[in-house]
């Protein structure tokens, strides 16, 4: 199949267009999702979903509270392959260093409370009671 990827400095597409045939959200709907939520930025700036990625635009994106600032090298109406994806992008060596220490930090410590789910029986109840000093 053949993809074809705009490189020229006046290609543009749609941010959440771009995110999906980028890869970094599975389908269109989560990339506009999280465009509306905030967690999408060109150039700093908040944006809405049908605003317009350029080549050279700045885009910084949260994902799972994990942070890529990258900037954009192509665009491409659809979506292809893992290889062609990551020729649309090319991260910033700050945003690289900072996800990297950010992922070696979940390695590291886990959330005391990731283990815990809904609300505690009453046996848990007491344990907390006890340690607590209550009665």
């Amino acid at each position: 199949m053949n993809f074809k990827i705009s490189t020229e400095p006046g290609a543009r597409l749609r941010i959440d267009k771009w995110l999906w045939a980028a890869r970094f959200f599975k389908t269109r709907s989560l990339a506009a999702d999280a465009v509306d939520k905030g967690r999408v930025r060109i150039g700093g700036a908040a944006v809405k979903p049908a605003k317009e990625v350029r080549v050279g635009d700045l885009v910084a994106i949260e994902i799972d509270r994990l942070s890529w600032e990258v900037r954009v090298v192509g665009v491409c109406e659809v979506r292809g392959p893992a290889a062609v994806a990551q020729t649309l992008y090319e991260e910033t060596s700050e945003s690289r260093a900072q996800r990297a220490a950010e992922e070696q930090r979940r390695r590291t410590y886990r959330e005391p409370a990731a283990a815990l789910h809904g609300r505690p029986t009453k046996r848990d109840r007491r344990v907390i009671d006890k340690l607590s000093g209550g009665d």
